[in-house]
Formats: structure tokens, C-alpha cells, sequence
């Protein structure tokens, strides 16, 4: 059985990922590149006794090494050798993407041309003829329409055939005659050194020495004067006898030869039809609507993220706090360790910290699935697009929304983001402002905190607090870009807005899972770990007479602990030791502050005794109950316009964990929880992001910028909190 490595190539929005999740299905696992903390994806699937092993490189246009993504598509290409690359291609955007998939075959790489988005070069009237593109380029070509999984038989079949059959030896480009000497006589050269030609094809490696790509030169070293010395002179010889560099002469003769293949291989309709993302984006991407529509949009994520999907809070609480913890406490009684440390552990410290954070994964996975449904429809590319003019404003144009954007899935992704800005000062302030879009491990917090003490507009303030990281980071931005990165330079932003699509609910569920999964298995981990750490904490009594598992909590060294810097917190309104420890717990995952309370407040003590239930009973309950909390979903979707439909009908008890929380927070503001509360919240939104977060900053932005980030966060959190507790306060 043979084993062959095949890698992805595309330019964004070219249907690669959905190529990718088509192709290994739940075959899929993600680390980090070799030395890199850019995140990449590998999956595998089986076709004709062969099995293959998919790597999913990032989308770029370009491999030309300005960015950390081209970098490592290159370099993977150059150094693995994939045993096939499959460029990926958008059939109705045939020409600027061609470009990229020139730049692989130079590389000397087996190549297959995968045309995906067929249906939409049809619907733009646009013909293809497969077989000359195919003659021209020297590579097999398959017409794909991806998302309705068309095409990948003859995908599979064609890898298969090119693997086996080699490099394809075609010479691809357009130069000019100087130009085309210049690298026949460099590539001679190259030639001469076996150990060159055995990392590098001698061809494209003569181009890069031309181009005088960095990379590549510092690859090489100071090793080979020769070749170095040759390089030079031929360059300074052909831009004395132009009047563009050389890298521009290579673009020229690429794009030359490009637009005569497409010329030949590509029939147009006479007048371009408008089609119906042009009408679309004609007011989506409006000057004057483009924000107003976007905030909407973001509104109404909000608005069905709690209005709908936190109808399943109690469910999953009550699935977490009733049978699951029971059938653990039976277990564990069958096995005579009942009353002992090892059941507070289990019960006290893994099911309530992890199950606390357990609760908001319906939340969670509601908010994936809208941010899903924006992303796949095309919409996220035109919000960039629209907030272009407001990130101009600071010295920072659209291109750095986007990190913006990832943000609020999570910071860490964000911060890597910014690889694709092409200067240090855009990459650092945009890193600087990436913290203060409320990532999802933040939501938590703002659902159990919005729904205790502003039940009927919990939505709203939900919202309120994601406006306001966006808001806070402008007026940042603003100041920053006028003081300490003050300069008259702006690059150029360019971004292709991809037609609007329907999504498939396969790349919708793909997305999504993807993503709640990953917070689960957080939560299986690092969460559970920082758990067992805090449980361990509360056991041990430092006062009192309790013993060890067996004392009251505010006995317990991490209440001690806790209180030592609780009296900070006393002007914003929560400075007891259970909000004071949670938000020192909060740095290690912000997800770890909900689960840190419900391990925190007594909660126990308060409950009555449950009668004994079966197994069975158990089931049925899980069942009804979650048949309820749909039912009591439906029921919402009218709120979501203002329309209440089931007037006049009770509400029901908050969850053990609100409940402590509110009484907890009532008593150390003076009965001004709502102010504190919502201090809380700000707090949370604003001070300093998980140490995942910050390690990432220290490895993109040095010491220096982490540093700022992390005490400036964090006294800009502090004096917020206080304003709003004590200006709240007189009124």
C-alpha cells in the first residue's frame, strides 16, 4: 500500500478549506508548524489502496516571502516535497489566480489544477476550455464545484496519476530575451553545486537570487561567493537596462504569459453581467450603511446567542448538577470511597469547575455557528472591506480588521494574524488592539453576569460590551497612532470580496465543531487542571478547625489568598475573595473565572436533598427536559424582534451558580450589584488576556510590547471597573 503526502495551495477565499474537510473528512488534526506558532492542518483519507496524508497550507496570494503565511507555504513546499501540490483555483477569478499557482510550478513540484466555484464562472457567463488550459500549463485540470462535492473522484484519480508519474517539465513564464538569458546563465551556475540542486530546483532558485528574495539569500548564507557574486552582477546588469527592478520584470513576464493563456483558454460574455452580489454589496458595502449593517448583523448574533441558545444554560446545568453527578456519587460510593477527599475532588473540584464552564458550551457553539454563517455567506470579507475608512483613521487600514475579526473567536489566533500586515508598526499596534475584542472564552462571564442581573436586556448589554472592546481599541488607536507610532506612511489594502454564497450545512457543521470542540477539549485539560489546582486550594483549611476536604471555604488558603488582594477591588464593587480569586484564575484561561465561582460560592450547602432517582427516571428527565428547553428556544424567537407572544407566563429560578453569584455581589457593593456587576463585566472585557495570549505577544511582539500590553490592560480594566462602580454610584 503506497503512502503519498499531497499539499493545498489556493488564494483566500478559493474553496480550499472546503477542498480540505471534503477530502479527510473527521480525518483531521491541527498542531503548529515545525519552529512556528502558525496553526496548520493535516488530514488523511484512502482512495484505491493508497493512502494519503493532506496538508493544508495557508491561503496567500504569492509566494514571494513577505509574509509568515507565504513563508511557510514555500518552505514546506521546497523542504518536505509533497509527493502532488493541488493548486486551487476560483474558475470565475481565473487570471489573478493563476498567478500563485505559476509561482508552485516553478518550484518544480508535481501540480494538479483544481478549477473549484464552476457553478459561479456559469453563472457569470464565463466557458473554460479545460483541455487547452491543460495543454498550456503542462498539469492535469479538474472542474470542481466543491461545496456541492463535485469533482473529487476525478480529483483523487488525477492525484494518483500525477504522483506516479513525476514533474511536469513544461517552462512556464514570458520573459524578455535579456531576462531569459540572464537566468539560463545564473541557473548554469547553480547547477555546479550538487548540494543546491539537491535542496532546490536550479531554475527557480537562479529566479530568487534575481529577485534577491531575503529568504532565499539567507538560506544560502555567505557560503557560495560565487554564485552570490554572479547573481549580483547580473541584476545590476538588467535594471541598468530597464527602467522596473528585476522582481518586476519576473511579475511582468508571469502576468504576460498569464493573460495569453487566459486569453486563448477563457471566453467572456460581451458586457458583464451584474450579478446579484453586485446589487448586494451596492448597499452592504455602502459608505454610509456599510457600519450601521454591520453592527445590525453583529446585534443580531448577539440576540439569538442569548435569546435562543441560553434557553439551554439551565438544561445543561441541570444535566451536570442532577444525574451526572449522582451516578459519579454512585460510583464512587460502590467503591466505599463516599465522604472522602477523593469524592470532593471528583464532585467539589472536576464536575463543578469543568461542568461550570460546561454550561455555556450551547452558547458557545450558537455564537461559532452565526460567526460560521457570516463567514461562509462571504459576508466577513465585505466587513472589512467597510471598515476600512475607520481603521484608516488609525494609521491602520482594513487589512488589520481582519485579525480584529478572528478575535472574537479567540486572541491567540488574532495575535498570529497580524503576520499577514507587512510592517512591524501595523503588526504591533494591531496586536496591541487585538485583546480588546471580546473573545469567546470571555462570553461566559457576560451571560452568567447579564443574565443575573439584567434578565430582560441581557442581549443588549452582551452586545453593549462587544461595542464597546471595538470602541475602546479605536479611541486607543487613536491616541497611540498620534504619540508612539506617529508616522505619515500607510500601506495599500487590498482585499477580493468573494461572491455571496448559500452555506451548506456540511461546511457549516465542519466549521463549527471545529471550534467548540477545540473549547472543549480545553476545558477537558487546561481548565480541569487549573480545577484540581483551585479545589486543592479550598480544601486546605489555613483557618478554623476544619480538616483537609472538610472545611468551610472561607477557611481555605485560596480564599486566604484571595483576600489579600480583594481590598483592590473594593472601589469597583466586588471585592470579595471569591470575584478577587476569579479574576486572578482568569489569567490562566478567561473561561477558568465561571468555573472558579461555581467552585468558589458554597453552593452545596443551600441545595436540599434529592429523592432518589433510577437510571431510567435519570434518561427520561435528560430527555424532557431538553424537549423543554427547546420548546422554551421556540418560544424566544419572537423576543428577538420585541414581540412577546406568551405574555403573562413564569419565569423560572436561576441556576444555584446565579443565584450565589448575586447574592455574593449585592452584599460586597451595598446592594449596588447591578453597578458592580457590570463592572465585572467591563473588567473582564478589558484586563489582561489568558497567558496562551500574552505568551503569544512575547513571541510576536517582543518583551517590550507584552509588557505594555499586559499592565496596561489591566490598569486601563481597574480604572474603568472603579469609574463605573462609584460615578454609577451617585446617581
Amino acid at each position: 500500500m503506497k503512502n503519498l503526502t499531497i499539499a493545498l495551495t489556493g488564494n483566500p477565499n478559493c474553496g480550499k478549506s472546503t477542498v480540505f474537510n471534503e477530502l479527510t473528512g473527521l480525518r483531521q488534526h491541527v498542531g503548529n508548524w515545525p519552529g512556528k506558532t502558525v496553526e496548520k492542518k493535516e488530514g488523511s483519507f484512502k482512495f484505491k489502496d493508497v493512502d494519503f496524508e493532506v496538508v493544508d497550507l495557508p491561503g496567500t496570494y504569492s509566494l514571494t516571502a513577505y509574509s509568515q503565511e507565504e513563508k511557510i507555504a514555500r518552505d514546506f513546499i521546497i523542504e518536505k516535497q509533497p509527493d502532488a501540490v493541488v493548486s486551487i483555483v476560483d474558475a470565475a477569478n481565473l487570471e489573478r489566480n493563476l498567478y500563485l499557482t505559476l509561482q508552485v510550478l516553478e518550484l518544480g513540484v508535481p501540480v494538479i489544477l483544481a478549477l473549484n466555484m464552476m457553478d459561479q464562472a456559469d453563472r457569470n457567463q464565463l466557458k473554460i476550455d479545460e483541455a487547452k488550459l491543460s495543454t498550456a500549463l503542462g498539469v492535469p485540470v479538474v472542474p470542481m464545484v466543491a461545496r456541492e462535492g463535485k469533482g473529487f473522484d476525478e480529483l483523487k484519480a488525477a492525484l494518483i496519476g500525477v504522483a506516479e508519474s513525476g514533474v511536469a517539465k513544461k517552462e512556464v513564464g514570458s520573459y524578455t530575451p535579456a531576462l531569459t538569458a540572464a537566468l539560463g546563465e545564473l541557473t548554469a551556475v547553480v547547477n555546479k553545486d550538487a548540494e543546491l540542486v539537491k535542496k532546490f530546483n536550479p531554475n527557480w532558485l537562479a529566479t530568487k537570487l534575481l529577485e534577491e528574495d531575503a529568504d532565499i539569500l539567507e538560506k544560502i548564507g555567505n557560503k557560495n561567493v560565487a554564485l552570490l557574486s554572479k547573481a549580483g552582477e547580473l541584476r545590476d546588469s538588467l535594471s541598468k537596462d530597464s527602467e522596473f527592478t528585476v522582481e518586476t520584470q519576473l511579475a511582468e513576464g508571469r502576468y504576460g504569459f498569464i493573460h495569453g493563456v487566459v486569453q486563448s483558454v477563457l471566453k467572456k460574455p460581451a458586457h458583464k453581467p451584474e450579478t446579484t452580489s453586485d446589487k448586494i454589496d451596492k448597499v452592504v458595502t455602502n459608505r454610509w450603511l456599510g457600519i450601521p449593517i454591520f453592527l445590525i448583523m453583529m446585534w443580531i448574533v448577539f440576540k439569538l446567542t442569548t435569546d435562543i441558545a441560553g434557553n439551554y444554560l439551565d438544561w445543561v446545568d441541570g444535566v451536570i448538577g442532577g444525574p451526572l453527578t449522582n451516578w459519579v456519587t454512585a460510583i464512587i460510593g460502590w467503591i466505599s470511597l463516599d465522604g472522602s477527599w477523593f469524592e470532593s475532588l471528583v464532585v467539589d473540584g472536576i464536575i463543578a469547575g469543568v461542568g461550570g464552564v460546561m454550561v455555556f458550551v450551547p452558547v458557545m457553539m450558537s455564537l461559532y455557528l452565526a460567526l460560521a454563517v457570516l463567514e461562509d455567506s462571504g459576508y466577513m470579507a465585505r466587513a472589512a472591506f467597510v471598515m476600512d475608512r475607520l481603521m484608516r483613521a488609525l494609521g491602520l487600514h482594513g487589512k488589520s480588521f481582519m485579525p480584529m475579526i478572528v478575535g472574537f473567536g479567540c486572541t491567540v489566533p488574532a495575535i498570529y494574524a497580524t503576520r499577514t500586515l507587512e510592517n512591524d508598526r501595523d503588526r504591533i499596534l494591531t496586536g496591541l488592539l487585538v485583546p480588546f475584542m471580546s473573545c469567546g472564552a470571555r462570553l461566559p462571564v457576560y451571560v452568567l453576569f447579564a443574565s443575573i442581573f439584567f434578565p430582560a436586556n441581557a442581549s443588549g448589554v452582551i452586545f453593549g460590551l462587544y461595542v464597546l472592546g471595538i470602541v475602546i481599541a479605536i479611541l486607543l488607536g487613536l491616541a497611540l497612532k498620534n504619540t508612539v507610532f506617529k508616522t505619515e506612511e500607510q500601506s495599500a489594502f487590498v482585499m477580493e470580496l468573494p461572491p455571496y454564497r448559500m452555506p451548506t450545512l456540511k461546511s457549516l457543521w465542519a466549521s463549527t465543531w471545529e471550534r467548540t470542540s477545540h473549547f472543549v477539549r480545553k476545558a477537558w485539560t487546561l481548565i480541569m487542571v487549573t480545577s484540581i489546582i483551585i479545589w486543592a486550594l479550598l480544601a486546605i483549611p489555613v483557618t478554623g478547625e476544619g480538616s483537609f476536604a472538610d472545611a468551610p471555604v472561607d477557611d481555605s488558603a485560596f480564599a486566604a489568598v484571595s483576600g489579600v488582594i480583594a481590598p483592590i477591588y473594593n472601589p469597583a464593587g466586588f471585592g470579595s475573595w471569591e470575584a478577587s480569586g476569579s479574576i486572578i484564575t482568569g489569567f490562566v484561561a478567561k473561561e477558568v473565572v465561571v468555573s472558579t465561582m461555581a467552585q468558589a460560592y458554597d453552593i452545596e450547602e443551600a441545595e436540599e436533598e434529592a429523592e432518589p432517582t433510577t437510571f431510567l427516571e435519570d434518561l427520561l428527565g435528560i430527555v424532557t427536559s431538553f424537549f423543554t428547553a427547546t420548546w422554551d428556544a421556540i418560544r424566544s424567537i419572537p423576543l428577538i424582534v420585541g414581540i412577546d407572544v406568551f405574555e403573562g407566563e413564569e419565569e423560572e429560578e436561576p441556576i444555584d451558580l446565579m443565584a450565589a453569584v448575586e447574592q455574593n455581589f449585592e452584599e460586597s457593593s451595598g446592594g449596588r450589584g447591578k453597578l458592580a456587576s457590570l463592572g465585572f463585566m467591563v473588567f473582564t472585557l478589558l484586563y489582561t488576556p489568558c497567558m496562551v495570549a500574552v505568551a503569544a505577544a512575547r513571541q510576536e511582539f517582543g518583551n517590550k510590547w507584552m509588557w505594555v500590553s499586559v499592565i496596561g490592560q489591566f490598569a486601563l480594566a481597574w480604572v474603568a471597573a472603579v469609574a463605573i462602580f462609584q460615578i454609577g454610584s451617585l446617581f
